[in-house]
């Protein structure tokens, strides 16, 4: 039997993976379990909450709010994605995953990751129509073209995730079981592929790479544009509403696009399999908690309507 029949035959007996985990994951499982309980029911209220208020508030079924609300959908659907099968992890031995439910976990990030990207480009054109062209708004950001392109991001991310789940079945995994990592990502699954996944490696590096470059590029020229607007204003009042709105936004571009990049638009080799980890948990699981208070502490309209709420729950008592 020659050395390749013998992989094949090795990888058809792979049925499932295990997680390494993360750092004093085995030291501290008991506390790192608490702590994530918490980060990630905090993640969960602070963006289906967001949510019911949009919903529920005719004032915010306008397109920009209509945006936020499908950026708390997708936050909270990558954090239960990632989160609940870690949480699960921390309390048992065998920190095993089977191969189809890995694929499953797979796509799943990469389309909420993949739909977020698009997400946040949408939210930086809508702000720059606002600002720069306010008189325009209605005419350009309608209904309909808000409906697109929602629809125009998930669709994107689904394709997305689809091409490198369809570009993993060229792999067969016999090197090794063990996924150094929390959740099946892409990278360390090729670390343990006994093919040479540097075509698949490769994909990554110029479909992700250009849809974050194309997301970023849109970001970076809307506000541009809105900043040369903003300047321009000479009401305080004026310039403190334009900042105020956009730098909730900004932050949290930032702090996405910034722990990406890090993660997948660099050589393999550059970081190690714990540092890997450290950039995954910040994207995965601290983005989704702090977006929602990013959003709310800065936009009055949100908060105003949280106070009605519970000025109203608080009588009714």
């Amino acid at each position: 039997m020659s050395n390749e029949d013998m992989e094949k035959e090795n990888a058809t007996l792979l049925t499932e993976f295990i997680f390494m985990g993360l750092i004093y994951q085995r030291q501290w499982p008991i506390l790192l379990f608490l702590v994530f309980l918490v980060i990630y029911l905090t993640t969960m209220v602070g963006n289906l909450g967001l949510i019911a208020l949009i919903w529920n508030d005719p004032q915010f079924h306008i397109p920009m709010y209509l945006f936020l609300g499908s950026l708390a959908f997708v936050d909270a659907w990558i954090s239960s994605t990632v989160t609940p099968k870690m949480l699960v992890n921390f309390l048992s031995k065998s920190k095993m995953i089977s191969v189809s439910e890995c694929m499953i976990q797979l796509f799943s990030f990469s389309f909420s990751a993949t739909t977020e990207c698009f997400l946040l480009a949408i939210m930086a054109y809508d702000r720059y129509v606002a600002i720069c062209k306010p008189l325009l708004y209605p005419v350009i950001v309608t209904n309909e073209l808000c409906t697109r392109l929602l629809v125009s991001s998930f669709v994107a991310g689904a394709l997305h995730a689809f091409i490198h789940i369809a570009a993993l079945f060229r792999l067969t995994f016999c090197n090794s079981n063990i996924i150094y990592h929390f959740y099946c990502d892409i990278m360390p699954l090729f670390k343990i592929s006994c093919i040479d996944p540097s075509i698949n490696v490769l994909m990554v590096f110029i479909f992700s790479g250009s849809i974050q470059v194309f997301t970023i590029l849109t970001v970076l020229f809307s506000y541009t544009l809105v900043l040369f607007t903003i300047f321009k204003k000479k009401s305080v009042q004026d310039l403190r509403k334009a900042f105020s709105t956009c730098g909730a936004h900004l932050l949290s571009v930032s702090l996405y696009f910034g722990s990406l990049l890090f993660m997948y638009v660099r050589p393999a080799s550059a970081q190690a399999d714990d540092q890997d980890m450290m950039d995954s948990l910040f994207y995965t699981v601290i983005i989704p908690l702090l977006n929602p208070i990013i959003y709310t502490l800065r936009n009055k309209k949100v908060l105003d309507s949280l106070a009605k709420i519970f000025k109203r729950n608080v009588s009714s008592c």
